[in-house]
């Protein structure tokens, strides 16, 4: 009798169990198999300078401590779901010291009750309280699951701050990510100053965060994204282009600054990106807006593997649920806000499913990002799916160049090296590159290869005595005595006071 009851009750859970839904957060997003534990770290990069000797706002004397602050939210994989749950508010806490670790406790208290009475003025005090005191997943200081997990790096949009990135941060911890984020910071002040140096410093504040991961015992620093809304979805592919480290990056209604975006070395962007953008604008409406049009850089950045989401329902802000959740009605216009928070369901799904695919390896994540998202289940006209797939030609970087040498022949120099140069006029070795270059392939028993590359260089720059030095130098590597004789006569010739080439001649001939 027992027997026949565990099995009666054995098939009931088996027919239920596709019917209990899983733990569901913001927009219905469904908790994954882990628990989720939070950190927060107050840190200085020292390397860095933020405040000025005289307050930048303030005009008076700075006596603190200037080193840049990078107070650090960390999501990650937890042992069990033991202890308190953080409410909501409790990330809003965390904006009060984001740039002056030395707030009191009262001033804190006081800056989370301006901004409830902010929020109770959008959505009405009921809705803003119940909200402030929603139980999110994770508990403080959890203790880590054991294992290594792959890292996010995620960078804010301009001007806000790093619990922008709860949701998402938790729901990628309990899909076994561990996620870094620190406030969008200005270079010297706590607003962001929407210029080159302003983005610097948040592709830097990227790189700090990184080196910290290093020393999270449960991170997996072989395999790192960035992610990022706004200015933030920018400043992660400045990150990825001087970061070879970084393998994946993920832009939310990014890098619309073509000014900046130009100067990126798009050659050196070849990393799988996925960009999940607003509903589509008008050519009028951007003209409007002075959004510059001819220049794109998803269609400059010919070597990435490209994933396209264009979210119809949303707008820029709706991709940060920090101001999502206080939207009021007023706010949604053509759609509703359940419509506008599914879509933001699905922005995460894929979130998730690209990192699984890019940073997991897995197949499942892989064919994920590769279907649209109707076929993935999205509701039909709420996304266009748009990917292309990278330009597989050599990179127009010396990396990118030596790879294609290597593989097809050192003696393929010139030719190779013109077709770099055809596709991408900013590819340009110099004389002082090349020469050196030669150099270390002599010192790595390379002969024959660093010949070819000093060839290149006099090939390139005639006219230049140094080059046909070193030239001859690697024809005596080789033992090509003509040759040298040739090449050093010839450096004379354009530099009679070239006394290497002088001695040299004298001992060969």
């Amino acid at each position: 009798m027992r027997y026949l009851l565990w099995v009666v009750s054995t098939a009931l859970l088996a027919v239920l169990a596709p019917l209990v839904r899983a733990e569901t957060g913001f927009a219905n997003l469904e908790r994954g198999p882990h628990s989720v534990g939070f950190r927060l770290v107050q840190q200085y990069d020292y390397s860095r300078s933020y405040r000025e000797t005289t307050d930048a706002v303030t005009g008076q004397p700075f006596t603190g401590e200037r080193a840049r602050p990078l107070q650090t939210l960390i999501w990650y994989p937890a042992a069990s779901s033991a202890g308190k749950r953080l409410p909501y508010a409790d990330y809003i806490r965390t904006e009060a010291t984001d740039d002056n670790y030395g707030r009191s406790k009262s001033e804190v208290d006081a800056y989370v009750a301006g901004r409830l009475k902010s929020a109770g003025a959008d959505i009405g005090e009921a809705q803003a309280r119940a909200r402030f005191a929603q139980p999110m997943w994770a508990v403080r200081d959890a203790a880590p699951l054991a294992g290594k997990y792959p890292v996010v790096i995620y960078a804010p949009g301009g001007g806000s701050p790093a619990h922008e990135a709860a949701d998402v941060g938790e729901y990628l911890a309990s899909h076994g990510y561990v996620v870094i984020v620190s406030r969008n910071l200005g270079a010297r002040t706590r607003q962001m100053v929407f210029d080159r140096e302003g983005a610097e410093a948040q592709a830097r504040d990227i790189g700090f965060l990184i080196s910290y991961a290093h020393t999270l015992p449960f991170a997996d620093t072989a395999h790192i994204a960035t992610a990022g809304w706004s200015w933030g979805g920018m400043t992660g592919l400045f990150a990825a282009a001087a970061d070879n480290r970084i393998s994946a990056v993920i832009s939310l209604d990014g890098t619309r600054e073509p000014e900046l975006t130009k100067t990126l070395p798009v050659s050196r962007l070849t990393v799988p990106w996925l960009y999940v953008s607003r509903k589509l604008a008008t050519i009028s409406d951007l003209n409007q807006r002075g959004v510059e049009t001819s220049f794109s850089l998803l269609n400059a950045a010919r070597h990435t593997q490209l994933y396209q989401v264009v979210m119809q329902p949303m707008v820029h802000v709706d991709f940060s649920p920090a101001a999502l959740r206080f939207m009021p009605p007023s706010h949604f216009g053509d759609y509703t806000r359940e419509e506008v928070e599914q879509a933001y369901y699905w922005t995460a799904r894929y979130m998730l499913a690209f990192v699984d695919a890019y940073l997991k390896n897995d197949a499942a994540g892989l064919a994920f990002v590769q279907r649209s998202p109707t076929q993935n289940g999205a509701p039909r006209h709420m996304a266009l799916y748009e990917p292309r797939t990278a330009d597989t030609r050599p990179v127009a970087t010396q990396a990118g160049f030596a790879a294609e040498l290597f593989k097809r022949g050192f003696d393929q120099v010139v030719p190779i090296y013109t077709q770099l140069h055809d596709g991408d006029k900013s590819f340009v070795l110099s004389e002082t590159d090349l020469n050196g270059w030669g150099y270390e392939l002599l010192r790595s028993n390379k002969e024959a290869a660093g010949v070819e590359i000093f060839k290149l260089g006099v090939a390139l720059y005639p006219k230049d005595s140094n080059l046909h030095d070193s030239l001859a130098e690697g024809y005596e590597a080789l033992g090509n005595k003509p040759a040298a004789i040739a090449s050093y006569q010839k450096s004379l010739e354009l530099d009679p006071k070239n006394g290497h080439a002088a001695d040299r001649l004298k001992i060969l001939k």
